[in-house]
């Protein structure tokens, strides 16, 4: 039986690929998603959908994200694997996986301390060791290991924020959805030699990001403790 699900599995992730393929170039990042098996970072429940190219719930109201974001996302960032790269919002953990199989250095921050702790305990089986999970609190980031190369937020944010921005080196890139809460535009910044360039990618929908020049908890109608 378990051969059964597992071969059923590998056939819809063959599907699923070709899909992303449509929209995806980078060959580097294909070969990034067929090498993590996303199964592993949904609950047990849902693991028949994993290779369905949609968001699936992870608990404590987040979502891991639908895989053509993922890969979009990834490929935007265009990263080469000695460069180190920051990610807001761990979620699962998928995204963290992703990224490390292309880039040198992964950091990856959650607020929600279950979470953090089980996309730890995920990486850490499927030995990822180049990718660290910080719980960051109510920092947006981690300050204390920029600049980075590439940072990736799976979260929405009402503007660009700044304090990612101090955290990006020179020639560095960063993907953000910016917007409502319901609905944002996927940006991607780049910070040249003669400043800040911005380049539109979609439409997409992210739960809100939490922190300073983002969205507070008063603003999605919750107190914290």
């Amino acid at each position: 039986m378990a051969k059964v699900a597992h071969s059923l599995l590998e056939r819809v992730k063959g599907q699923l690929l070709a899909e992303l393929g449509q929209d995806v170039r980078d060959e580097r990042v294909l070969a990034a998603v067929a090498s993590v098996p996303r199964e592993k970072f949904v609950p047990d429940e849902l693991r028949a959908f994993a290779y369905e190219n949609r968001p699936l719930p992870i608990g404590h109201g987040q979502t891991i994200s639908q895989p053509l974001i993922v890969a979009m996302m990834t490929e935007a960032l265009e990263l080469k694997s000695d460069e180190k790269v920051l990610e807001l919002g761990t979620g699962s953990g998928y995204q963290a996986a992703i990224l490390a199989e292309l880039a040198g250095q992964v950091i990856t921050v959650e607020r929600i301390l279950p979470l953090a702790e089980r996309a730890a305990a995920v990486l850490g089986e499927l030995g990822y060791e180049n990718v660290r999970v910080c719980v960051c609190g109510d920092v947006l980031g981690w300050p204390e290991e920029a600049p980075y190369d590439g940072i990736v937020v799976t979260a929405g944010a009402p503007q660009v924020p700044p304090a990612l921005l101090e955290q990006l080196a020179p020639g560095g890139r960063l993907v953000v959805p910016v917007g409502a809460r319901d609905v944002q535009e996927l940006l991607l910044v780049t910070k040249g030699p003669l400043g800040l360039t911005t380049k539109r990618l979609g439409p997409c929908r992210f739960v809100p990001l939490v922190g300073p020049g983002a969205w507070s908890s008063a603003d999605l109608g919750f107190a914290e403790g």
